[in-house]
């Protein structure tokens, strides 16, 4: 990428301004998230079974909701927005891959939204604690179909669908002086850390849990990279020259 497309590229982030102000805050706010899923995963592990939902969600239904990927709802929806904001950004590297990576984008976030159940687990729940020993025994059976939906054929297509528009993006970053080196490799780190939902066993728990860690990383970078690209040029001395930082 030219000089002058960088110009482009930091006229189309003026004309955009809220989107890219949006998405730099939605990257950050989704390392937040990420901090607090993780600290609540490890003080409160998530029942294996519906039946352990079920009482989860009686004695404690926020906790119960948080559980069932509730916050992961939030923080999908903060990375889309931080998706959004690269659009604008690498618009000028390439449009068609930029348009193909939304549109992976959009779908698995669609088949991701699809797939949580903390709706109807909660009714199910509440229905679970005022059933009779073989009511419940038919209620459990029901949970236990909404258990396997949420981490279904749609979570493996989000999965699937979000690492190619990560991987897509990552690679754009490459080729622009908008954003440094730095934070493509690690988005192409985290892309690849994607490759194996977490619904594949405990190899996929494992790759879930180490990409969080690039995937944090890859987000703070690329809200300093969009801090940079809608602060005026003179501002920002040697912004577009620290490619390797």
């Amino acid at each position: 990428m030219s000089a002058s497309d960088d110009g482009r590229a930091r006229e189309d982030a003026r004309q955009w301004a809220g989107l890219i102000i949006t998405g730099r805050w939605a990257a950050l706010a989704s390392v937040a998230f990420i901090v607090v899923q993780v600290a609540i995963f490890l003080a409160w592990p998530p029942p294996g079974d519906s039946r352990g939902f079920f009482e989860l969600l009686l004695e404690n239904p926020l906790l119960g909701v948080v559980a069932l990927d509730g916050l992961y709802v939030v923080s999908n929806l903060l990375a889309f927005l931080l998706y959004l904001a690269l659009a604008v950004a690498l618009w000028r590297v390439s449009r068609s891959a930029v348009v193909i990576a939304l549109a992976f984008g959009v779908l698995g976030m669609a088949a991701y939204m699809a797939s949580p159940r903390p709706v109807e687990m909660f009714s199910l729940a509440t229905a679970y604690g005022q059933a009779g020993d073989a009511e419940r025994v038919a209620l459990i059976a029901v949970g236990d179909g909404m258990l396997a939906t949420w981490t279904g054929t749609a979570f493996d297509i989000y999965y699937f669908f979000n690492l190619a528009t990560l991987l897509i993006f990552a690679l754009l970053m490459f080729r622009t002086p908008v954003f440094r080196r730095s934070t493509a490799v690690v988005g192409l780190v985290a892309a690849v850390l994607m490759a194996v939902p977490s619904n594949f066993g405990m190899v996929g728990v494992v790759f879930a849990l180490l990409s969080l860690v690039p995937w944090a990383v890859f987000a703070i970078l690329v809200a300093v990279d969009l801090s940079r690209l809608v602060t005026p040029k003179e501002a920002v001395p040697a912004a577009a020259s620290d490619r390797d930082e």
